[in-house]
């Protein structure tokens, strides 16, 4: 499927031509493949073009499966092979269409963020247990209402992008007094006891994709120089490698990690924020892990020139990647709002000894979906049993598990392999998790 073109009628041919040679080709095809969907963009490759159109399809929340990216002198080819959030081809019209218009404009101009006439606050500084539920408090204390927030954790740091309004008006914040006391009270916060020089925080007047400012922020918090407070699964480690193609002129990067919601996404992001141009790629995911290979060179056309770079490069991408790979249990808050709502689930959290290490928070009219990835206080599975005990505080039918981290399904599997060699006690904790996670809705028996 192409998108047709209708031209003013005061247009010539000539200019007629030249619009169609700057104007990005797109073609939605559900055809050629029996998994996917294939979104094709030709274009005159502008500078962030590539990641414009990255951005559109992941802020439709559709996964990208496998992508190609070639480029012919100016002429560039982007073909996605892309399914809904179910795994399924795009069937709904709606989408398909603006696909078409947003892939398909001259300069692309995908969501920037929320702009719902509100105070965005930026905040970094050293992560710990209990600090969201602090920073809400200071919040509502103040008579702020949190409208739409995103919050990431990396190597024992934090940012945060909150979009608050004055809870009795209901409109932006703009009186400088209040500010400076918002600004100063979760300032004092974040710094703690040790966190005195490193603490930010800020009042951003621009509307910017929240996504890609969260990178920036910790990417100028410079946690890819910070090692992990916490040791994390081997496995969910990526690996990244860049060497030089000297005889093509480009630098060649590959990454191999666990495949994941917006992870080309956050790539592309990096290597364009560092000032890199992508002109091949190849991307395959298969069996939950993905495989990306980019030729790269500087926005000079230079490729990476020393040791010193080529780390950093290795550096920045892996703290990309892992910033938005949570291990923890995935919860979903679903309820009507009211004054006090976030400060109170996170103080609940921080009584029980639960780290924040994501969340997502959104409200829409008087309902929020909430969404809290939570460990323990050491980085590890949280207890199935806490988990329980904070929703029936909260509520069963506002709080669900939508997502346990891999180790909860290996502490099962190691139980079972030892169940019968000699350990009656074991079997019993088995049977413990096991009917815990009966109860939490994500097991089907118990047995």
């Amino acid at each position: 499927m192409m998108m047709e073109v209708e031209w003013p009628s005061c247009l010539d041919e000539y200019e007629k031509l030249v619009i169609r040679m700057n104007t990005p080709r797109v073609v939605i095809d559900n055809g050629a493949c029996s998994t996917a969907t294939l979104v094709k963009v030709d274009s005159a490759r502008r500078y962030g073009n590539l990641l414009e159109a990255v951005q559109i399809l992941t802020d439709l929340n559709l996964s990208i499966k496998k992508a190609y990216v070639s480029s012919d002198g100016r002429w560039f080819m982007d073909v996605f092979h892309v399914t809904d959030k179910n795994g399924e081809k795009l069937t709904d019209e709606s989408v398909i269409s603006y696909l078409e218009q947003s892939l398909g404009m001259t300069n692309y101009r995908s969501s920037e963020g929320f702009n719902g006439a509100t105070t965005a606050l930026e905040l970094t500084g050293t992560d710990r247990v209990g600090l969201l539920s602090e920073v809400f408090a200071v919040l509502a204390d103040l008579q702020c209402d949190v409208v739409e927030a995103k919050v990431w954790t990396h190597s024992g740091r934090i940012a945060s992008l909150i979009y608050v309004k004055d809870c009795n008006s209901g409109s932006p914040i703009e009186d400088r007094q209040k500010i400076d006391i918002i600004v100063a009270r979760l300032r004092s916060v974040l710094k703690g006891d040790n966190d005195i020089r490193s603490a930010k925080t800020s009042v951003s007047m621009a509307v910017t994709h929240p996504e890609r400012r969260l990178h920036q922020m910790m990417f100028a918090d410079r946690d890819y120089e910070r090692k992990p407070i916490f040791k994390s699964n081997a496995n969910n480690s990526p690996a990244v490698t860049v060497q030089n193609c000297t005889e093509r002129g480009y630098s060649v990067v590959y990454v191999q990690c666990k495949d994941r919601t917006k992870l080309l996404f956050d790539v592309i992001f990096t290597l364009t924020d560092m000032e890199y141009v992508v002109f091949h790629a190849t991307i395959n995911t298969a069996e939950e892990r993905a495989y990306l290979e980019f030729y790269i060179r500087h926005s000079d056309g230079t490729p990476i020139s020393s040791e010193a770079e080529r780390q950093r490069v290795i550096q920045c991408l892996k703290a990309a990647i892992q910033r938005r790979a949570s291990e923890g249990v995935k919860l979903e808050l679903c309820t009507t709002d009211r004054p006090g709502l976030l400060a109170d689930v996170t103080r609940t959290f921080r009584e029980n000894g639960l780290n924040v290490t994501r969340a997502e928070i959104s409200t829409t009219d008087d309902m929020v979906l909430n969404t809290f990835y939570v460990t323990d206080a050491m980085g590890s599975a949280a207890d199935p049993k806490i988990i329980e005990s904070i929703r029936q505080r909260i509520g069963l039918s506002n709080l669900i598990v939508k997502e346990l981290p891999s180790s909860y399904h290996q502490t099962i599997e190691r139980e079972e392999q030892t169940h019968g060699v000699g350990g009656a006690v074991l079997f019993t904790l088995g049977s413990m998790v096991r009917r815990n996670l009966y109860n939490l809705g994500l097991i089907k028996s118990c047995s």
